[in-house]
């Protein structure tokens, strides 16, 4: 077996791989919503549920207060968010999704969905759905 063949079979390379893959049959799928991945991924956090602080959030996608606040900014200046201030605390916004927030989150959904069953493609649907179900154990430590 040569360096390069044993390489490509660790982890850290099929993951980073893998994932460039998924972004290449995403992104371009994104961009007629005016979006992006990381942007979809905050309207499906903040549409799904009850409504969740800037902090909540951050704290959830494990990425800093600052960076999360630019990025609601972001979405904000698109018009697909909106912070009110929570009931009982001036001090905490929730973000919840407009009108056009929830439209671009459902078609993301879509564009993701079509991504994820191109990368899939390959794999018979047993497998497919192993694969998910072992990468959620791994992800969650179980």
């Amino acid at each position: 077996m040569s360096s390069d063949l044993a390489v490509t079979w660790r982890l850290g390379y099929l993951f980073k791989h893998a994932q460039l893959r998924l972004a290449e049959l995403a992104e371009p799928r994104y961009a007629p919503l005016g979006i992006t991945g990381r942007q979809l991924a905050l309207l499906t956090l903040f549409g799904d549920g009850p409504p969740l602080s800037q902090q909540d959030g951050a704290v959830r996608l494990g990425i800093d207060r600052t960076t999360m606040v630019a990025l609601v900014d972001e979405l904000e200046d698109k018009g697909l968010v909106r912070r009110e201030v929570a009931p009982g605390d001036r001090r905490k916004r929730l973000v919840t999704l407009t009108g056009e927030g929830e439209r671009v989150r459902a078609a993301g959904e879509e564009a993701t969905r079509q991504a994820e069953a191109l990368l899939l493609e390959p794999l018979a649907e047993g497998d497919a759905d192993r694969l998910r179900a072992a990468l959620h154990r791994v992800v969650r430590g179980e």
